[in-house]
């Protein structure tokens, strides 16, 4: 049961306890009024009684009885104890109150009938369920109301704590007035969550970009003089170092500008085929792309059944097929996108596949021409990594190789400049794979859907 629905319930428990126990202390109190005032009538009369009869011997005329046959029994014998009382009792002729004392061994008693009082309790009885009931109908609405706003206002927060944990750290809880209660505490800490965290964020991503761009000229000096140095083994393990180092600041830069938004695409219609052969070669690796369905089976590109239409070795050539064909040409089937970001993601799935999987590297183009899979036959992502997605400087497990995080993280940024998804998964028997589905090409307007123009009115000199 939701914190709504629970409120609600709450309310209309108090409303009708509230009521119920109005109702009783009610209608005790107008039937002990009652009882009283019949109990010192029917005293009075029966004092009156008592002394007509001790003048006349009778009691005629005053509303006594003597041994009156429907004398309550308990009355009947407290009076044949040489007592006097009185007692409310229901009989044959209907509710009355009994007064009753000894008389010359016999017994005088006076019975004052409760009818209509008992009648007029009933009646209360009534108009009290009714009006507990009408209480009830209209504070339940008010109760929903209130236990509405309140369930919203509490939603309102949820949402936004879900959204600034998913990274959206601009977003507030609505500033609108709210009453000055424990939920507008708990606004304004996510709010003010919110808003350390975003300072903490830029202030490390400030520090990021800082960093890099200040390593950025110390690193060219450095990448000139490794250039400098004589042949061997010691130059070589220092280049390679270096080409290292440079790399890490250009991606420590690319995503210092990611995370600040700098980055606008360009995007316009380009053949898919191309760009993925670019994207390949670019690495130097091998990797065997395929069009294939929807569910990323993967067939071969063309009627060479080897499954390597496209493939590149480590040292950036082409295997025996020489990528050539439809699909591959600049006619062939074309994507909504940014060629050149999109080369970077799928160069960065590549090497990321390399890196921390095993061969063979397979990139499948799906049925619909807009999904692209990279997948190698490792162990697969990290639970982490599937959970959280991609972070900086954290690989995972110690089974997906080294390296700095910054690959993935930098894919999945650039896929979001060019309205792209990124999704990460493993295969049913083995392998990371990494599903790419770019954008459809917005529509756009035919000749005959614009408005013509007003014809030209007359003009008045």
């Amino acid at each position: 049961m939701t914190l709504r629905w629970r409120i609600v319930a709450l309310v209309a428990a108090a409303t009708c306890a509230a009521a119920a126990a109005v109702g009783v202390l009610v209608h005790h109190a107008s039937r002990d009024r009652e009882l009283s005032q019949a109990r010192d009538g029917a005293r009075t009369t029966l004092e009156r009684a008592a002394l007509g009869y001790a003048r006349t011997g009778g009691v005629q005329g005053s509303g006594a009885v003597l041994d009156a046959p429907g004398l309550p029994g308990g009355l009947r014998r407290l009076v044949a104890k040489g007592h006097q009382g009185t007692e409310f009792a229901t009989g044959p002729d209907g509710p009355a109150m009994w007064a009753a004392r000894p008389a010359d061994g016999q017994v005088l008693s006076v019975r004052v009938d409760m009818s209509t009082a008992m009648r007029n309790i009933s009646a209360l009885d009534t108009n009290i369920i009714l009006a507990g009931l009408m209480t009830t109908a209209v504070v339940l609405p008010l109760g929903v109301l209130t236990a509405e706003r309140m369930s919203r206002r509490l939603r309102l927060a949820a949402a936004t704590a879900r959204r600034i944990a998913a990274g959206d750290l601009d977003a507030r809880i609505s500033p609108a007035a709210r009453p000055h209660d424990e939920i507008a505490e708990i606004s304004g800490a996510v709010d003010s969550m919110a808003a350390a965290l975003q300072e903490r964020l830029l202030d490390e991503q400030r520090f990021t970009a800082d960093v890099a761009h200040e390593l950025r000229t110390p690193l060219m000096g450095l990448v000139t003089a490794a250039e400098l140095l004589p042949p061997g083994e010691a130059a070589g393990y220092v280049r390679d170092r270096v080409r290292v180092l440079s790399t890490l600041v250009e991606e420590l830069l690319e995503i210092s500008r990611l995370d600040a938004g700098a980055e606008e695409a360009d995007l316009s219609p380009c053949p898919l085929g191309p760009v993925l052969d670019e994207a390949i070669a670019g690495t130097g690796l091998s990797a065997q792309l395929r069009t294939g369905t929807a569910e990323g089976t993967g067939q071969p590109d063309s009627a060479d059944d080897t499954g390597q239409r496209d493939a590149t070795d480590r040292t950036g050539q082409r295997d025996s097929a020489d990528g050539t064909g439809p699909w591959h040409s600049a006619d062939g089937p074309k994507v909504w996108t940014d060629p050149r970001r999109l080369t970077r993601i799928v160069a960065n799935l590549v090497v990321n596949a390399h890196r921390h999987g095993r061969e063979p590297v397979e990139v499948t183009v799906a049925a619909d021409g807009r999904t692209v899979t990279v997948r190698d036959h490792g162990t697969g992502y990290p639970d982490d990594l599937l959970e959280k997605g991609p972070q900086r400087f954290r690989t995972g497990v110690r089974e997906r190789g080294r390296g700095h995080g910054l690959g993935l993280t930098i894919a999945v940024g650039q896929a979001q400049v060019i309205g792209a998804t990124l999704e990460f998964g493993n295969a049913p028997d083995g392998g990371a794979v990494a599903t790419l589905r770019l954008p459809e090409e917005p529509e756009r307007p035919e000749l005959s859907d614009l408005p013509e123009p007003p014809e030209p009115g007359p003009i008045h000199g």
